[in-house]
């Protein structure tokens, strides 16, 4: 792993890195596999994990040679998100962490690979933590991301809309999938990876650092403020 740089702003993802959603996004694609007669498993839905909703849905339909269209299959699982998408909490030390960057006036936004309607969901009862974000782009629903995780566009875009336009080089992502930290890492950005404790430390490499957890993150590795207790 590479030596910490100085950095200047910090992006965020945030399904299994600021909420954790991973289990609830299973949980909907297996609704919609299983009368079909499949079902997908956290290894493969982490392979899915940062592709843009569009992208997942034309993979899982390749992958399990469903008789449905990728369009019938994205509008099924629509339909299941009001549900279980409100239910989404937390992550152990995001809010504590955000919320330090912002009292700092440390720049921060989300670049995620989801959608507008999906991100309202997941951020129901989050809307506080969200409102200190400067801003918010979604590799689904935005029209200057071309392409999703492991492509680099979302990371791209979302350093562009900070008002002073920094260099990528300045930027800290945080991530906790494969297809995100190599979208960072193709963004020129470093990456602390906060992956699942079921993943392969295989799958981690390229991070400037792997944590267990956002707790752990010490924020003058990287010339940030440091916590103040």
């Amino acid at each position: 792993m590479a030596s910490p740089k100085p950095v200047t702003h910090v992006i965020f993802d945030m399904d299994g890195l600021l909420l954790d959603t991973v289990g609830i996004c299973l949980e909907c694609q297996n609704r919609i596999l299983e009368p079909l007669g499949h079902s997908l498993s956290w290894v493969q839905l982490m392979a899915q994990m940062g592709l843009s909703a569009t992208e997942m849905c034309q993979s899982i339909c390749q992958d399990f040679h469903l008789e449905i269209t990728p369009e019938e299959y994205k509008r099924r699982l629509a339909l299941v998100y009001p549900e279980v998408f409100p239910k989404s909490t937390i992550m152990p030390g995001a809010e504590r962490l955000v919320r330090h960057l912002h009292k700092h006036n440390i720049p921060i936004a989300i670049a995620s690979g989801g959608a507008q309607d999906s991100f309202d969901l997941k951020t129901t009862n989050h809307r506080d933590l969200v409102s200190l974000f400067g801003h918010v782009v979604l590799a689904s629903s935005d029209p200057e991301v071309t392409k999703g995780k492991p492509e680099p566009d979302v990371f791209l875009v979302c350093a562009r809309r900070f008002p002073d336009n920094p260099d990528p080089s300045k930027c800290l992502v945080f991530e906790d999938a494969p297809n995100g930290v190599q979208a960072g890492v193709a963004a020129g950005m470093q990456v602390v990876m906060v992956p699942d404790s079921r993943l392969s430390s295989e799958l981690t490499k390229g991070a400037t650092e792997v944590l267990a957890s956002l707790e752990d993150f010490k924020p003058e590795r990287y010339g940030l403020p440091p916590f103040d207790d």
